[in-house]
């Protein structure tokens, strides 16, 4: 780069030569390069450290004015021509823009690109444009990273929240009744009457254990995440819970089918594996279609670290337009199963999302469903 030619003038040619030379380090070193456009020639002049940046070493990369601009990427491009026309028409008073640009090995890198006309033709027309390139990749990663926590945070304070509103609900309605029934018994005077309502206050006392229990189980989902994490075989693993399973499936009269690539391996919890594998394979065998006996197929995808394991069934399935929202939800229960909690679906999903991973759903009503888990190994 001619610094003399951008204006960097000293008391003499030693000292200039020696500044210059300072100012061409420290723009190597700290990821900034330079670039100067020069619109009579229609040529791009890149320093050593914007060529550096993205990994080029061709010295005449520029003389093409779309070198760099070929390697933005596709969904930056609109913004990043946008954004220098603002300056070149006088919208703005110095260009800005921040874009992807592909490097030399493929990948991609953020830079923050910023420029200004520094000398006009006679006619007033751009003639010469200076400008930078700073590599902001890990800035950006870093931001993307605090969002994904941000996101992460906000999700489970709606879930905090949700949990702490079902907690309220459920515990105040189970108390209510109980200190009706309460009220009743000491009014009344009929021993047989007596009777029938303590008959009442055990089961509403058994039920009141039950919801503790299953609230506690939820609690206990985040606490022990990270406790015995194994590397599990998943497909072994798998037909150890068929076997768990097999009077269950025996009785139901259920084909299920093991596709599971028997060299994928992920390392998890292996009780909670077995907690939403079971909980899937018997949510499938419980909601069966009244008019075929189950056929449940569960297969596995493996893309680079994420895995996608599937169950399948060919059960009475779900309306997901009626449905769709309140199918994870704690106590949602949709058919006409007097054995249906609402709690099964809500435990998978809070085990699944304790590793980070996602359960999604598809269903149609009378043809079956599949949960699909996606998890990172």
């Amino acid at each position: 780069m001619n610094y003399l030619k951008m204006g960097f003038h000293s008391a003499s040619k030693k000292e200039d030569v020696t500044e210059g030379y300072k100012s061409k380090l420290a723009l190597e070193y700290s990821s900034i390069g330079v670039w100067e456009y020069n619109a009579e020639k229609n040529q791009v002049h890149f320093s050593e450290g914007s060529r550096q940046i993205i990994g080029v070493t061709n010295p005449d990369f520029g003389k093409n004015p779309q070198d760099w601009n070929d390697r933005v990427h596709p969904d930056d491009k609109i913004q990043y021509f946008k954004d220098f026309q603002d300056h070149l028409n006088g919208h703005k008073t110095m260009y800005e823009n921040v874009h992807r640009v592909k490097c030399e090995n493929g990948r991609y890198k953020w830079i923050r690109d910023r420029g200004k006309i520094v000398e006009w033709t006679n006619d007033d027309k751009p003639k010469r444009i200076i400008g930078t390139h700073t590599d902001i990749t890990k800035l950006k990663n870093n931001e993307t990273q605090i969002n994904n926590a941000l996101t992460i945070a906000s999700e489970q304070n709606n879930r905090l929240k949700n949990f702490a509103h079902i907690v309220t609900h459920n515990l105040k309605q189970h108390t209510g009744n109980l200190e009706s029934l309460l009220e009743f018994y000491q009014e009344e005077e009929d021993e047989t009457e007596k009777n029938d309502i303590f008959k009442h206050m055990l089961t509403l006392s058994n039920s009141l254990s039950k919801t503790i229990s299953d609230l506690n189980k939820i609690v206990c989902v985040q606490n022990n995440k990270n406790k015995r994490l194994e590397k599990i075989n998943i497909s072994k693993e798998v037909d150890r819970i068929l076997n768990s399973l097999d009077f269950v499936i025996k009785k139901s009269n259920a084909t299920i089918k093991n596709n599971v690539n028997e060299k994928l391996f992920i390392t998890y919890n292996k009780s909670y594996f077995e907690s939403i594998v079971q909980n899937l394979l018997t949510n499938a065998i419980k909601y069966k279609h009244p008019d075929r006996d189950p056929v449940i197929n569960i297969d596995s995808i493996f893309d680079h670290k994420t895995i996608e394991l599937s169950v399948s069934d060919n059960g009475s399935g779900i309306d997901l337009n009626k449905f769709g929202n309140d199918i994870f939800g704690l106590y949602k229960t949709f058919h006409p199963n007097m054995e249906s909690e609402g709690v099964g679906l809500y435990l998978i999903k809070n085990q699944i999302e304790s590793f980070n991973g996602k359960i999604k759903v598809e269903s149609e009503l009378g043809k079956g469903t599949t949960f699909k888990i996606i998890a990172t190994n």
